[in-house]
């Protein structure tokens, strides 16, 4: 039953094995944005695209398997899953047939119609009960599309970078993009600090998620004799005691600091060593270098 704790998500992972944990975290969160963003109102070549490179990163970063080959085939089956739904359950009413004359009414005349079907499958017959077909056209299949496209994007980048960037360095660069904001009286410390404690925050709610599925798993409860009302009710049990034990280790880490009269780090002190280390000089400039190329692809190639 200790299955959560063996799939990282959210948590940083220390190590020296691989070249992401080398690039500046401001960086990092650039290309973030750059994944999170540009599959906005972009075609279906470019989300397809976008998460065959991060694939490939992922592949190439050179970080221990063990961290990152379960979430991965986890989020491509979540992500394929909700693909498929999307494409073959209908999205919309199917649309009124027009009244078009007959072709044969003017002679030597032709109509050119694009065919929007891309698969067809029925009706069949199964126990007399007549189902389909089921027709995948072009708007379904691009719903399809962009929907895992946008799942796995979107989670995968942001835990890739979690895994490989210390809370500190991460909570420091989202300080430095930030900063002008202490010219209108932000309080840019203490909310700095407030990210950093909520994203030391996410172990503890894996480890209590992990105990109830231990709970869980101890007592052998049959679901098949419980019926549907008793699984929901022992579900929604189970969210309120979750929601109560994190709301608990939140109490505590208030007293905690409130004990300690309130103080919270300051940005100096959580600055990265690799920001002032001329070693990475040359990964952050080859960095920078393919962002910018990718953000010209975007305006060039992207385009819906």
């Amino acid at each position: 039953m200790d299955w959560l704790k063996k799939i990282p998500i959210g948590q940083y992972v220390s190590g020296k094995s691989s070249w992401l944990r080398r690039i500046d975290p401001r960086i990092k969160l650039s290309w973030i944005l750059l994944f999170l963003i540009t599959p906005i109102l972009a075609n279906s070549i470019w989300r397809i695209s976008t998460a065959c490179v991060l694939l490939l990163i992922t592949f190439l970063s050179l970080l221990p398997p063990r961290i990152w080959w379960r979430s991965l085939v986890f989020l491509l089956a979540f992500s394929l899953i909700i693909g498929f739904l999307s494409i073959v359950l209908p999205a919309s009413e199917i649309s009124s047939e027009l009244s078009i004359r007959a072709p044969d009414e003017i002679p030597g005349t032709t109509v050119l119609a694009q065919s929007w079907e891309i698969f067809r499958f029925g009706p069949f017959n199964i126990g007399g009960i007549s189902l389909g077909p089921l027709i995948v056209d072009r708007r379904s299949a691009e719903l399809g599309i962009k929907t895992s496209t946008l799942i796995f994007t979107v989670i995968h980048s942001v835990n890739l970078m979690l895994i490989t960037t210390p809370p500190e360095d991460l909570v420091w660069a989202l300080r430095w993009f930030f900063a002008p904001l202490t010219v209108l009286g932000f309080p840019l410390e203490k909310f700095s600090f407030q990210l950093l404690l909520a994203l030391r925050f996410l172990p503890l709610v894996q480890e209590e998620l992990q105990n109830l599925f231990r709970s869980i798993g101890v007592r052998a409860i049959d679901f098949s004799k419980l019926g549907f009302k008793s699984t929901l009710g022992l579900f929604i049990s189970l969210g309120e005691r979750l929601l109560s034990n994190i709301l608990l280790r939140a109490e505590q880490g208030a007293d905690s600091l409130m004990t300690r009269e309130g103080l919270w780090l300051s940005s100096q002190q959580l600055r990265p060593c690799i920001v002032i280390n001329s070693r990475y000089l040359l990964i952050n400039l080859t960095s920078i270098f393919l962002l910018l190329i990718a953000i010209v692809l975007r305006c060039l190639y992207g385009t819906s």
